[in-house]
């Protein structure tokens, strides 16, 4: 994918969302039920779409939250429900559609107690420890498009086990919505004022019920004790009140970069195609806070519902998420004493195979599973998985004690670890995956995007390993061709083509007219471009493709 001439610089006024219009549109636009591209469909993190593309709208929320009151009623799921949302400018308009909806089907709802907003692993920690203390099941609604661009919306559903929904329960909430959807008009609602006013809404401190737990999950005195230097920005996102907390309560030595909260985002720098993007993964929309790293020790940031991190170091920069998440899982495998002995590593199956080399040297078994945050779950829950990470920059584990302290993406969690392993180990966690590549090798990865239509979209997601007949890849024979994650037996939806010093996966986007192919190699760029075009043929010829 070409690069855009601005990419990594500054707004201007024409990359802006007028966010009047955007509100207005929201309100006013009537989505057509017939048309697929205006139906509600979740995705791996929910729905997501835009108001002026009548994707997101009024609508669609109301349809959403009354799919999800049925099936609440139909799962026995009588508790309160957590209800979250972050900053960008459709999250509160449809935050008020939601209490609307919920307090007619009698849901006592959980909001902010300064009405500010909630990031995803606030309330994921929140289910959890509710749950926990045997009180009637409680799950949660999180408003958030992650970090799309300013102009989406998005609502994801969690259910009692704190994570992201399984695909049996979307699929039901999906098709109970869009059945909705064609008659929105008769779904009743209580007006806001009345909602607000009613004893179904309720008042809940989520930032110090976040807060005051960390000490349970991380090692906050050694952070204090080093006097880091340690700099965040919360990229206009759900996670400022949170580090402004962190701060005062635990004395750290810590600068918030960015206080801004603009639903235009316009402080951000632009993303590798010119569009306004939060990703915290991303160098080109980093740039800002990459340009600061020789002020800090280590320094990070979060999207807009801070289920991702972005750690930036003196020694590396901006970290590749697959370079944080082997030296984390390093780290955190080696000095984490209350953790049970069986406690497994969790990864995706598109992330790098330095993790499967970590794990091994760890005597960890490997837990491999396709996209999607929601194959973790039962296992942190359980305990049986200590970690579980995706190549996209988000992950969890346990906490001190072996528990579960969140089963949804914690950026929050993630970039704070980045800090005590620099107090802990005296370095930073560049340095850390630096020394990781010294004993098992430094691998070059990369993923591109191919065209595809939907016939062959679904073509990918039905291949066998009969149906891909090669037996080397760049030079190497191939060891194995999935279809099925080895983690757990689920469908990858793609495949992927292993061999001793690299790989490469394929699987259709779920919005886009394209596949995604990511490779990897441990013997260096020749290697990988060898990998990638091969991967094209190989996937091409089963797509037939010429």
């Amino acid at each position: 994918m070409s690069r855009h001439p601005r990419a990594g610089q500054g707004t201007l006024p024409q990359d802006l969302i007028p966010v009047d219009r955007l509100v207005d549109a929201y309100y006013d636009r009537r989505p057509d039920a017939a048309d697929p591209q205006q139906r509600v469909s979740f995705g791996t993190s929910g729905h997501r779409g835009s108001a002026q593309a009548g994707s997101f709208n009024e609508a669609h929320i109301v349809a959403i939250s009354e799919a999800i009151c049925r099936h609440r009623r139909a799962q026995g799921i009588r508790g309160q429900l957590f209800l979250g949302r972050d900053t960008h400018a459709l999250s509160e308009p449809a935050q008020r559609t939601v209490i609307e909806v919920l307090v007619t089907n009698q849901v006592t709802v959980l909001i902010d107690a300064q009405d500010g907003p909630t990031p995803t692993p606030a309330v994921s920690h929140a289910i959890l420890k509710h749950n926990g203390n045997g009180a009637a099941a409680a799950d949660g609604i999180v408003i958030t498009p992650s970090h799309n661009p300013p102009e989406d919306g998005g609502l994801k559903y969690n259910p009692p086990d704190g994570g992201p929904a399984d695909t049996e329960a979307t699929s039901r909430i999906e098709a109970e919505a869009n059945r909705l959807l064609k008659a929105v008009k008769r779904i009743k609602r209580v007006p806001l004022e009345r909602a607000l006013a009613s004893s179904f809404v309720q008042r809940f401190d989520y930032v110090r019920d976040y807060v005051e737990d960390l000490p349970l999950a991380l090692d906050m005195d050694a952070i204090r004790r080093a006097d880091l230097r340690l700099g965040v920005d919360p990229l206009g996102g759900a996670s400022l009140p949170y580090w402004l907390a962190i701060q005062q309560r635990f004395g750290l030595n810590l600068e918030i970069v960015n206080d801004r909260l603009d639903p235009t985002f316009s402080f951000m720098t632009l993303d590798h195609d010119g569009r306004i993007r939060m990703d915290c993964s991303s160098p080109d929309a980093m740039a800002g806070l990459v340009g600061l790293k020789d002020r800090f020790d280590v320094a990070f940031a979060n999207d807009p519902d801070a289920d991702r991190h972005g750690v930036v170091t003196r020694s590396s920069g901006l970290l590749n998420p697959n370079h944080y998440l082997a030296a984390a899982i390093d780290y955190l495998f080696r000095n984490r004493s209350g953790w049970p002995r069986s406690a497994a590593v969790g990864k995706t199956l598109v992330s790098s195979a330095m993790i499967d080399r970590v794990a091994d040297a760890l005597g960890r078994e490997l837990i491999e599973v396709p996209v999607g945050f929601k194959w973790f779950v039962q296992g942190l829950l359980r305990g049986s998985l200590g970690f579980g990470g995706e190549e996209s920059a988000g992950a969890s584990f346990l906490d001190l004690r072996g528990r579960a302290w969140s089963t949804d993406k914690d950026g929050i969690l993630l970039a704070l670890l980045a800090a005590e392993m620099t107090a802990r180990q005296r370095c930073d966690p560049g340095q850390s995956y630096s020394a990781l590549t010294q004993r098992f090798g430094a691998p070059v990865y990369r993923r591109l995007d191919a065209p595809a239509s939907p016939e062959q979209k679904e073509a990918l997601k039905r291949l066998s390993p009969e149906e891909v007949p090669a037996r080397e890849l760049a030079g190497e024979l191939v060891l194995q061709v999935l279809t099925r994650a080895p983690g757990n037996d689920a469908a990858i939806g793609g495949l992927k083509v292993v061999t001793e010093n690299g790989w490469f996966a394929a699987r259709p986007s779920g919005t886009e007219s394209i596949y995604k192919i990511y490779a990897e190699s441990f013997r260096g760029e020749e290697h990988l471009n060898e990998i990638i075009a091969e991967a094209q043929t190989v996937v091409g010829s089963a797509l037939g493709q010429p």
